[in-house]
């Protein structure tokens, strides 16, 4: 694990492998530092051997003229487009350039770029987000790691009277950034050993240690509640269901709780409406929104927020088996409505609908489920943006407005009553599909029936994880996608 440290000097006197040197468009080479160095990067400027602009890197040797053995340019691109996300994206494409070039040590100063609009505790944060997030691996099936330069073990914060603000967002994003690993951990771990009772387990172990209340309900647990939407996805698989129950109350007493609802689907072929073979080895990810909010409510702990949090992950895998639920069989749901199961590939919808029907318990003041839905939600906004219903506009928006000062973009789309249509039944209260178009928000209307309280949906079909990296701190495989989105929205609600 990566160390930061905040120390209170100037940049040009810290001792590291490498030193980053931010430089917006137009910018002029630092001078005590340009002056130490003989006026190598001016002249670099000059010639334009490095043009500042977002996202560029070039290593800078100091031959032994500075505490530092070599100088990270990265530029900035134009004053005017800079942003917490922007320095999050840098940041990573430092320390990524420093982890190629062998450095085990690197030193930053984000104090220069700080200003009203940027406050210093939130550019901190963002840049040691960046950082933390790009240096993310997952070898632990290798028997021999890949190599992809050295080891980054420690990053040194230099700064000067902003000392206490850089500390507060650095030791931020240190427990945010161990909720999105637990994430990516959990959801980069393969479905045989991520089973449901695994994730269980996991949520049990993680919990005990930051002081968060959790307990699984087991399959007879869910039969006595009525959860048969639930149960009729996990009826295939040999492997028992498991329904996650976190709580952290460390708000005003009498004040509601925030629920966050996850999807922690540790397997999907599909169930008797089998999916197509090729890319059948990312279903595994289809627990990332489960794997999110068991990150968030640590994460939540860990950080002391005085709010009242519940998190809830009904966890199963959908398999063909010979008790599987089949095409047009219907299911009664916790809330009492009945469900006819037209295809048993919309599975995700099944255990949410029951997950939020137990949400209703805690009479809460808002709701936020997440989870890897439809693939209609990928050809709609593509791997970029996670998509954003709901039936409380100003939940919305404050879901919105987290998603993007954390990086994690969403994209409200329409959930008119029209679309109710498409999932009317003949035989049962509601129907699990609506016909080929709108297939996003034809789930989020499914999920909306098992609602009366403010509740947002976010579909991360697309954004949960990639066979490439999207962003310099977003790394392939699992994302941890949600754990940032979800404190920031939490904190800021």
């Amino acid at each position: 694990m990566t160390r930061l440290r905040v120390q209170k000097s100037d940049i040009t006197v810290v001792k590291a492998d490498a030193t980053v040197i931010f430089l917006f468009e137009g910018d002029k080479a630092p001078k005590t530092l340009d002056g130490k160095l003989g006026g190598r990067i001016s002249a670099i400027l000059k010639k334009k051997i490095f043009v500042p602009k977002k996202l560029s890197v070039r290593r800078v040797d100091t031959l032994g003229k500075l505490p530092a053995d070599s100088i990270l340019l990265v530029g900035l691109g134009s004053k005017d487009d800079f942003s917490g996300e922007l320095l999050r994206r840098a940041s990573a494409k430092a320390a990524l350039a420093a982890r190629e070039s062998g450095a085990e040590s690197l030193a930053l100063s984000i104090s220069g770029l700080a200003s009203k609009k940027n406050p210093a505790d939130e550019l901190a944060q963002c840049a040691a987000e960046g950082i933390l997030l790009s240096l993310y691996k997952f070898d632990e099936y290798k028997k021999k790691p890949e190599e992809n330069g050295g080891d980054l073990r420690s990053v040194v914060f230099a700064c000067g009277g902003d000392r206490e603000d850089v500390g507060a967002g650095v030791d931020t994003a240190e427990k945010l950034c161990k909720g999105v690993a637990l994430a990516r951990n959990l959801g980069n771990q393969p479905a045989n050993t991520a089973t449901p009772t695994y994730i269980a387990n996991a949520a049990l172990k993680e919990c005990r240690k930051v002081g968060v209340k959790c307990r699984i309900l087991e399959k007879k647990d869910l039969e006595r509640l009525g959860m048969g939407s639930f149960l009729a996805v996990a009826k295939g698989s040999a492997e028992p269901p498991k329904f996650i129950v976190m709580e952290y109350f460390n708000g005003a007493k009498r004040e509601k709780p925030i629920v966050l609802v996850g999807k922690g689907l540790t397997f999907d072929t599909g169930g008797i409406s089998i999916k197509p073979s090729a890319n059948m080895e990312d279903m595994k990810f289809d627990m990332s929104g489960g794997g999110a909010v068991i990150g968030a409510m640590t994460a939540a702990a860990s950080l002391k927020l005085r709010k009242n949090i519940v998190g809830l992950v009904p966890c199963t895998e959908n398999m063909p088996g010979g008790r599987a639920t089949k095409p047009g069989d219907v299911a009664r749901s916790l809330t009492g409505l009945t469900v006819e199961i037209i295809n048993t590939d919309a599975e995700g919808r099944l255990i949410l609908a029951d997950a939020l029907g137990y949400a209703k318990r805690y009479k809460p003041r808002a709701v936020v489920d997440m989870a890897t839905l439809t693939g209609a939600c990928m050809v709609a906004l593509g791997v970029h943006a996670s998509g954003l219903m709901g039936n409380d506009q100003k939940l919305i928006d404050a879901v919105r407005e987290a998603g993007e000062k954390t990086g994690e973009r969403c994209w409200q789309l329409p959930l008119w009553e029209d679309y109710d249509d498409q999932i009317k039944s003949q035989v049962a209260d509601v129907k699990n599909v609506g016909d080929r178009y709108g297939g996003a928000i034809t789930a989020a209307a499914f999920l909306k029936k098992f609602t009366d309280y403010p509740w947002a949906h976010l579909d991360i079909a697309g954004t949960a994880y990639g066979a490439k990296p999207r962003t310099p701190y977003m790394t392939s495989g699992s994302a941890g996608i949600g754990v940032r989105l979800l404190i920031r929205f939490v904190r800021d609600f």
